[in-house]
């Protein structure tokens, strides 16, 4: 079986914290592309944290919108952190973009405020085991709404934090700022499964 690509979006945001992530893991092959033709040959991809309206005017003016949906119409495992959440919602409750579009849910940015109201806690995420997650929230969306064949994968308190439709993944924290890779190696998990079909 060939190993994995999976491609992080390299515009703006916590690129290199993903890679040096996805490095840790065996058997995947990362890289931080912004071309086309790396993104189209990726068997996964992730959308990952920053301003979420400087990415998607990015994702426009070099010309990556298409690709992207093509590959999460055509089941590629595709992950987005906190704005790269926000790309992929099809509702945006305080924004009247829409970027991606791909994902039934609802987003509202900046939920719990400003950088100063960024903040760090802990709480178990079910599917990863039952050793505490930590939850780093850098000026969060808080997914307000799930619709369709979305499902709630974890909450906080009593926000939604992570959600997932098929192939896609949303997460309003931000996994690839702490020491624990477990989300990452459940999504390599995920890419290789989709890769082995």
């Amino acid at each position: 079986m060939r190993t994995p690509r999976i491609a992080i979006l390299g515009i703006q945001g916590g690129i290199e914290e993903h890679l040096a992530m996805l490095q840790r893991i065996p058997d995947i092959v990362s890289y931080a592309t912004y071309k086309t033709s790396e993104l189209a040959s990726a068997d996964g991809i992730i959308l990952p944290g920053g301003e979420s309206t400087a990415i998607g005017k990015l994702i426009e003016d070099f010309a990556l919108k298409d690709v992207i949906k093509q590959k999460a119409q055509a089941g590629t495992p595709i992950w987005g952190t906190c704005a790269g959440a926000i790309l992929l919602a099809k509702s945006i409750e305080n924004d009247t973009r829409r970027h991606l579009a791909v994902m039934d849910i609802t987003i509202k940015r900046n939920a719990y405020g400003t950088q100063i109201n960024s903040f760090v806690t802990y709480t178990v995420l079910p599917f990863l085991g039952n050793e505490a997650f930590p939850i780093v929230c850098i000026r969060a969306p808080i997914i307000t709404a799930v619709e369709g064949t979305a499902r709630i994968l974890a909450h906080l308190n009593s926000d939604i934090i992570a959600v997932q439709q098929g192939n896609l993944i949303a997460t309003t924290f931000h996994p690839e700022l702490t020491e624990d890779s477990r989300f990452h190696l459940w999504f390599a998990n995920l890419v290789k499964k989709q890769t082995s079909h």
